[in-house]
């Protein structure tokens, strides 16, 4: 019946799949609409089409290959199961073949980690004792504090770096999925390089006895921290393992630039189009995504769904509105590089205080 229909958002919502994965999939010829509006396009599913999307979802979870997909569709309301099992039980067996082999992978790149040298100069030993000026230092930490790590599985990244080289210190933040460099000026130390990781919960307490304009004295004694501020103190462990090297990290290709006025951006991204994750569900954004491009006139534009440029970079939107509150400019340089690697967020008048987002990928 033609009142039982279910438009292309109720079937993404009561399926698990996205509106463009549903597009995406009915371009592929995988679970093609009832009925497509011939004036306006808009797509129409039957009822019985929301449990065969709900089947595709699981299956596009597991990672089958599309063409059995197809197959299982096609055979999924038939009376006979035979082929649905038969390409389910193969899928497995693939899965498992691939896990075992992962495994063995693994257990290979374990060995070598345990017996490659560490190259990376990391002071364990001795007393460094630094002088930083209170003000760069609380911002740089505020403009890093927003990407530190919350994942217990991977503890190093529930830390902020303090990388002290050549008289500059940096600070560095990153959750995998966003990245943050700040850097303040230091005296005092005119060794090797020097690395502390220092746990969130130390950092805001650092971050709460910086509010004057004196220079603070920065102490670290092998594995621990201490910040001296005006007779009060924060201290406590550095984090054992190393973090990993964010200057690797950062080499990016250059993209396209374009300034944007922080403010009227912000509205853009706050009021604009919000694109659920269609990730693989593992690792959703709650407030979905902000989909962006350059336009040809160099003002960046929040895509809504009709909009399929090539060029379109999709992030978190949440990790993109921290990013901008983070960069504490009224005006700040995006950078589009290919709509597969990270989207830069630098201050115009200081080239080495920046974050990056990772894109998600969009599946159109």
């Amino acid at each position: 019946m033609e009142s039982e229909m279910r438009s292309i958002g109720e079937t993404a919502r009561d399926s698990g799949l996205g509106v463009s994965a549903l597009r995406f999939y009915d371009r592929a010829g995988v679970l093609v609409p009832a009925r497509v509006d011939p004036v306006s396009g808009y797509r129409w599913y039957a009822p019985e089409q929301v449990e065969e999307a709900r089947v595709l979802a699981r299956l596009r979870r597991t990672g089958m290959p599309l063409a059995d997909i197809r197959l299982v569709l096609a055979g999924w309301s038939g009376p006979d199961p035979g082929l649905v099992r038969a390409l389910l039980d193969t899928h497995l067996r693939r899965l498992e073949q691939g896990l075992s082999d992962a495994c063995d992978e693994f257990s290979t790149l374990r060995a070598l980690l345990d017996h490659r040298e560490n190259p990376m100069t990391t002071l364990r030993t001795g007393t460094v004792r630094l002088s930083v000026p209170a003000p760069e230092l609380a911002a740089a930490l505020d403009a890093v504090r927003f990407a530190a790590g919350t994942d217990p599985g991977l503890p190093v990244l529930g830390g902020i770096l303090f990388d002290l080289e050549d008289g500059t210190l940096r600070v560095v933040a990153t959750d995998r999925y966003r990245l943050a460099v700040a850097r303040a000026g230091a005296s005092g130390h005119d060794g090797p390089r020097l690395q502390a990781v220092v746990p969130v919960p130390l950092a805001d307490a650092m971050r709460a006895l910086l509010t004057g304009g004196e220079p603070v004295r920065l102490t670290v004694d092998g594995g621990r921290v201490t910040l001296d501020s005006g007779g009060r103190q924060a201290a406590g462990q550095c984090l054992a393992d190393d973090f990993p090297d964010y200057r690797r990290l950062v080499r990016l290709p250059s993209g396209r630039r374009a300034l944007v006025d922080v403010a009227a951006f912000r509205r853009a991204v706050e009021t604009g189009p919000v694109r659920p994750d269609e990730a693989d569900g593992r690792h959703r954004a709650p407030h979905g995504l902000s989909v962006l491009r350059v336009t040809d006139d160099g003002t960046v534009a929040v895509c809504g769904d009709g909009d399929e440029a090539p060029d379109r970079v999709a992030v978190n939107r949440a990790f993109l509105l921290h990013a901008l509150a983070a960069g504490a400019r009224d005006r700040l340089v995006l950078e589009f590089g290919a709509p597969t690697a990270p989207l830069a967020i630098r201050r115009t008048d200081d080239e080495d205080t920046f974050s990056l987002l990772m894109p998600v990928r969009l599946e159109d």
